[in-house]
Formats: structure tokens, C-alpha cells, sequence
């Protein structure tokens, strides 16, 4: 009883410095990440004797992995074949005045996003944005802003938008069309609510008289792609490869068939449509692997080990418990939005799914934890990594963005757009 005693203390202690971890970003005076620090604590559950090497393996979520992994393949694909550059300079050669631009960029990473990663979407965006409204004297912020919010949103609409829903959707066993049904009219709602917020909102016709930025004239020839940083992959255009880009469009379109059609496990067609893309005669399997994000599969990894040890001390529940004795029950929709708000603000959403998930089942569930953890990303700047991508590689080119004008238009953005869900999934 006394061994036992101690290894739920020590889980208890790794429990809570890797979560303190995640609301840190890391370890103080350790180089260590979010990734890093799962990591580490999955290795002191194994090492403490809490959970055998086996019982680790057996704790992650595999169908999980796969997935988030093979469609890291797909969004590579994509990449590689500079299709998210050549769309977004079409949208920007439109004859289009500056709210129709603003919502034309808007519609467009919201609608990639829904299909590939919204991390992705604003990494290959930005850069390309922020040229377009230098180049044409436009305040780019606004832009900006819109394109991270947007990116959030429209993430939401599927389960294979971002790797919340991914999660969710392979542990509650979701109909993917049943669950597209019940998300996307709130996510067209809400894309539509972060325009007007951004073309009428308060403040907006100051930021449209502040689009004839100084000295912007002589830096839109300077902080083109091309003049970017040489050695940043990140911010480089890739050349546009009708070939691959097609292939890559193709597995992407047949893949959202057969979810939608088919009762085929979405990380076996996934997997698969994976393998198809990586048999290719120019891309090199190094360069599409190269652009996996694989410390976020290690911190997917060791957090389901983690949290799987310490559900194992049984405290989890018995505070489940003590909500329901008080009346909070997780499940019900109040307590939910509540819990998925603070807890995706506090730890990061990914990290927070994992947190109540073991406490959910159903559709309506899943609905709710996926719209609330996604779109509570744009209440802060740190609230979500498609943020800091946007904020990083505007500052690249110039374009300084703080975290006061992220509030102005994310906490507004955020809380109507969780006024749209809960009325949604509430009366309709």
C-alpha cells in the first residue's frame, strides 16, 4: 500500500510539471519544449515503474498518430508543389477593393484549412499576404489577423482540420459527414462574423486610413519573397508543379470521399493515400519527411502516456466526481465551453482535449470540445501556433504585430464566435 502511495505521488509530480510545462511552453532554465517536456515525462512513467515500456505503447493512440502523421504527408505534397503560394497570389491578382480582398483571403484559409493543417495554411500565407498588401499600401495587420483567425476557424469544420479534431474524431469513434453536418454552418457563421468584425468593426476605418503606410512604398520592392531570408525554408516560395500539386489535390479529394462515404478507418485511407504520394519520381521521400512536424507527433506521444498513467491514480475521476456532486456535470454544454475555453488558453487545446476527453462520449460531445478548443485559440496570441507562425514571419518582413492587436480583434472575434456554437449546438 505504501509503494503504491508513493508511485501515485510521483505520478502526480509528473503529471503536474509536465502540464506546467505545457502552460510555459517549457521548463524554466531547461531548453526544453511543449514536445521535450512530454517526452521526459513519459520517460520518468517508465522509469518511475509506473507503466511498463509496453503499457506505454499500448497508451498512445495510434489511430491517432497515423493519421495526424499521413496528412502531414499530404499538406507536404502540397507544399512541395507551391500550391498554397500559387493560390494565394491568384486571390491577391484579383481586381478586388480592400474588404472583398480581405474576404477573399479570409474564405480561402478558412476553406484549407478545413482540408489540411491551418498551421500549415498560415505558414505558407503569410509571407505571401504581406507582400501583396505592401505592394498595394495596405495596412497588413488587418490581413494578417484575418488570415490566423480564419485558418482557426476553418480548421474546425472537419476532423481532419487541425490535430484536435483528429483526436477527438478517432477517440470518439465520430461519423466524419455527421460531424462536417453539425460544425460547418457555425464555421461559415463565424468566417463571416471575423470579416465584418475586420471591414466594419470598431476600428476599421482607422486601420483603412492607415493603409497608405509610410515608407511602405519603398518597402514593398524590398520585402518581396525573394529578398527574404535565403536560409529560412519557411519563408522560400516554392515553384509552382501543376503535376504535384494535382496528385496531391487528388489523394485529398478522394480521401474526403471515402470518409464521407465509406466506414473505411480514416488513418488506413489516410495511411494509404500517404504511400501513394510518397511514390514519386521527383520529390525525394527526404524532402516530403522533411516537412512532417514530428515533434508533434513525440508530444501527442507523451502526453497520452502521461495522462494515461495518471488516470491510472484514479484522482481524475474522483474530481469528476466531486463536479458532479456539485452540479457540473462535463458532459452538459455550459460546463464544457467553460472548462474548453480556460483549459485550451491555459495548457494549449491539444494538450486540453486530452484533459476531458476521457470524460465525453457522443456526438454532441464531440462537436462541442472540437468548435470550443479550436476557436478559443483566437482569444490570445499564444492561444494557438497558427498565431505565432503568422506573428513570426511578419516580423520577417517587417510587419510588427504585439499581443494588444491580436487582443483587439481576437477577444471580440472569439467571444461572438462562441456565442454562434452555443447557440448553434444549443437551439438549433
Amino acid at each position: 500500500m505504501q509503494v503504491h502511495g508513493v508511485m501515485d505521488a510521483g505520478m502526480v509530480a509528473i503529471f503536474v510539471t509536465v502540464y506546467l510545462g505545457m502552460i510555459l511552453g517549457g521548463l524554466p532554465r531547461l531548453k526544453l519544449d511543449r514536445s521535450g517536456v512530454a517526452l521526459l515525462g513519459a520517460i520518468g512513467v517508465i522509469g518511475l515503474g509506473a507503466m511498463t515500456v509496453e503499457q506505454a505503447a499500448q497508451a498512445v493512440d495510434l489511430p491517432t498518430v497515423l493519421l495526424l502523421f499521413a496528412f502531414m504527408v499530404v499538406s507536404a505534397q502540397m507544399r512541395l508543389g507551391g500550391f498554397y503560394t500559387a493560390i494565394t497570389r491568384r486571390v491577391a491578382a484579383l481586381p478586388l477593393g480592400r474588404n472583398a480582398l480581405l474576404g477573399a483571403i479570409i474564405a480561402v484559409a478558412g476553406a484549407l484549412s478545413a482540408v489540411f493543417s491551418n498551421d500549415i495554411i498560415c505558414l505558407a500565407m503569410t509571407p505571401v499576404v504581406a507582400q501583396l498588401c505592401l505592394q498595394r499600401r495596405l495596412n497588413p495587420v488587418p490581413f494578417l489577423l484575418g488570415l490566423a483567425c480564419a485558418a482557426n476557424i476553418g480548421s474546425a469544420a472537419t476532423l481532419i482540420g487541425n490535430p484536435q479534431n483528429m483526436l477527438i474524431g478517432s477517440v470518439l469513434q465520430l461519423p466524419f459527414g455527421a460531424y462536417v453536418h453539425r460544425a460547418l454552418p457555425p464555421v461559415a457563421v463565424s468566417l463571416t462574423l471575423l470579416w465584418a468584425w475586420l471591414a466594419w468593426g470598431p476600428g476599421a476605418s482607422a486601420q483603412a486610413q492607415a493603409d497608405a503606410l509610410a515608407g511602405s512604398a519603398g518597402r514593398a520592392t524590398a520585402v518581396g519573397l525573394g529578398s527574404l531570408p535565403a536560409g529560412d525554408d519557411t519563408l522560400q516560395a516554392l515553384p509552382f508543379d501543376a503535376w504535384q500539386t494535382t496528385k496531391g489535390l487528388v489523394v485529398a479529394g478522394v480521401l474526403m470521399g471515402v470518409f464521407l462515404a465509406t466506414d473505411w478507418p480514416r488513418e488506413v485511407a489516410a495511411l494509404v493515400g500517404a504511400g501513394v504520394l510518397l511514390l514519386s519520381r521527383r520529390l525525394h521521400s527526404s524532402d516530403v519527411m522533411g516537412y512532417v512536424d514530428w515533434p508533434l507527433l513525440v508530444l501527442f506521444m507523451g502526453l497520452f502516456v502521461v495522462n494515461h498513467a495518471f488516470d491510472s491514480t484514479g484522482l481524475a475521476t474522483q474530481a469528476v466526481a466531486l463536479l458532479a456532486a456539485w452540479g457540473v456535470h462535463l458532459a452538459d454544454p455550459g460546463p464544457l465551453l467553460v472548462a474548453g475555453v480556460g483549459l485550451s488558453n491555459l495548457v494549449s487545446n491539444v494538450p486540453a482535449v486530452m484533459l476531458l476527453l476521457p470524460h465525453l462520449k457522443g456526438l454532441e460531445a464531440g462537436v462541442t470540445l472540437a468548435l470550443v478548443s479550436t476557436l478559443a485559440g483566437n482569444l490570445l496570441l499564444v492561444g494557438s501556433i497558427a498565431n505565432l507562425i503568422v506573428v513570426d514571419l511578419a516580423q520577417k518582413s517587417g510587419i510588427r504585430i504585439d499581443w494588444r492587436m491580436h487582443a483587439r480583434v481576437g477577444v471580440p472575434v472569439t467571444l461572438l464566435t462562441l456565442t454562434v456554437v452555443w447557440v448553434w449546438l444549443r437551439w438549433v
